[in-house]
């Protein structure tokens, strides 16, 4: 039992609409654009008030586990858990299954709040204030929305229309409105009663379960079974949901699935700054913009150049006599376009998949997190491949071997523990060493500070499933 909100993040999207910043492996969420921390670590702030709230819980995928684990421990926030969803099936199930978990360790009367993981929100006093209308209504056992007061007719979002006002503060839901043309939402917008569908819940658990059973039972049935199922197990600090039976609830939000069929909706119209980010144009509107309107992060010099934005990662961008322009350099790929048009970067990600030669650049980032560091790749041939290797202090990679390619490592900055078969040795900076293909080895870095050391491979297959690993300290295979 508790008397405080159990926060829910919805941190497993892939999208790639902030493309080559943004992709399949690093979605948005976990990218810091234009700060030092990424949205869904400022979302974790959001809710790092313990008078309010419980430890969150995570709803992510296996992919970003380490990454969504780590990115909060950075914070030095705790975490009630990390459900791991084994396939996508939409936010429907994805609450259903957070309920079933909330039940199980919160009582039946908890409440929960449902965040995105990658919106931009600026929780001020408003902002609290309609957290605590929410909450009022949820505890009433309403089913809550959060409806984002439009600042112009966008046809992005979703609206909703409200209805009567509850002695909450709330507002009945009168209905919810597809995205809709320019002068539809213009009309909307002048009628006053319609609000933008923010895709933030607070929901009273008993109250919601009780309508997804109604409303959507297959839904909630197989979502329980998956966090209750003997074949869900907590790995680490991760519970796995089972992937046989969470794969049997249909494919649905939970808009679709419950908050348009039951008469328990209600909205709180809402007045705070909120964005979800969805384009290069709303993080240019979103950034500190300078006398000249430009929004820079990274190296760059611009000259007669207006109402743009820059972000580059690691080249120094040089820009003359434009005006409205996204130029967005990763370490391996350069966006150019007009901001007006940023909402089709997903058409430029298209054409990359199709081409076998591009693929990779929609998909892999050039840097990778791990549970124990990261690594960046620098240049890659046919047979050989060149990365920066980084690993925090007390962490260390499994234990393992390859079939197929040999590595040389040279240390940059730190101390390294080096094991190559039965040698163990320590390296520190300009020292290297030379791993042979087929011996068992193991880094680790046993400092108070970053290890940062290069890799050269050489071999015939340099693919990162050529790894047997051993002894792993994450549960890898």
């Amino acid at each position: 039992m508790t008397s405080k909100i159990v926060p829910v993040i919805m941190a497993g999207g892939k999208g790639t609409r902030l493309w080559p910043l943004s992709r399949s492996s690093a979605p948005k969420q976990f990218i810091r654009f234009l700060g030092p921390k990424t949205l869904y670590q400022k979302t974790l702030e959001r809710v790092s008030d313990t008078d309010r709230y419980e430890a969150p819980i995570i709803l992510t995928n296996e992919d970003f586990r380490f990454l969504a684990a780590e990115q909060a421990r950075e914070l030095d926030i705790e975490l009630s858990g990390i459900l791991l969803e084994p396939i996508a099936r939409n936010t429907a199930p994805a609450v259903a299954a957070a309920a079933a978990f909330v039940r199980n360790n919160f009582g039946d009367d908890a409440i929960m709040q449902v965040l995105a993981s990658d919106h931009e929100i600026d929780a001020a006093d408003d902002y609290f204030a309609c957290i605590d209308t929410a909450l009022a209504a949820a505890k009433a056992g309403k089913l809550v929305t959060f409806g984002i007061e439009p600042t112009e007719p966008a046809t992005g979002y979703g609206y909703i229309e409200a209805g009567e006002e509850l002695p909450s503060g709330a507002r009945k839901v009168a209905r919810f409105i597809e995205k809709p043309e320019q002068a539809r939402a213009g009309e909307m917008i002048a009628a006053g009663n319609y609000t933008w569908n923010s895709g933030m819940f607070m929901f009273p658990v008993a109250p919601l379960i009780r309508e997804l059973e109604k409303y959507a039972p297959e839904v909630f049935q197989f979502a329980e079974q998956a966090v209750l199922k003997d074949e869900s197990d907590l790995d680490l600090d991760f519970t796995r949901l089972d992937k046989d039976t969470f794969s049997q609830c249909p494919d649905i939000s939970i808009d679709y699935a419950v908050m348009e069929k039951t008469g328990e909706a209600v909205v709180v119209p809402s007045p705070f700054t909120w964005s979800d980010l969805g384009s290069w144009d709303a993080i240019w509107k979103d950034g500190d913009q300078n006398g000249d309107g430009n929004v820079i992060a990274g190296d760059a010099t611009l000259l007669d150049t207006t109402n743009s934005l820059v972000i580059s990662r690691d080249m120094h961008i040089a820009m003359q006599g434009l005006d409205g322009m996204a130029v967005i350099a990763s370490e391996d790929a350069v966006y150019v376009g007009r901001l007006e048009d940023s909402q089709n970067v997903g058409n430029i990600v298209k054409s990359l998949k199709a081409d076998k030669a591009t693929r990779a650049l929609s998909e892999d980032h050039p840097t990778s997190y791990r549970p124990w560091g990261g690594y960046t790749s620098i240049i890659k041939g046919e047979r050989f491949q060149a990365k920066r290797i980084f690993v925090k202090p007390g962490k260390k990679l499994s234990l393992q071997k390859h079939h197929h390619r040999a590595e040389h490592w040279i240390v940059v900055t730190g101390t390294a523990e080096v094991t190559v078969d039965e040698d163990v040795k320590m390296l520190t900076e300009n020292q290297s060493v030379y791993i042979p293909l087929g011996a068992v080895h193991r880094l680790s870095n046993p400092g108070k500070i970053l290890l940062e050391l290069i890799e050269v491979q050489t071999g015939s297959y340099l693919g990162e499933d050529d790894i047997i690993r051993i002894v792993d300290d994450f549960g890898r295979g």
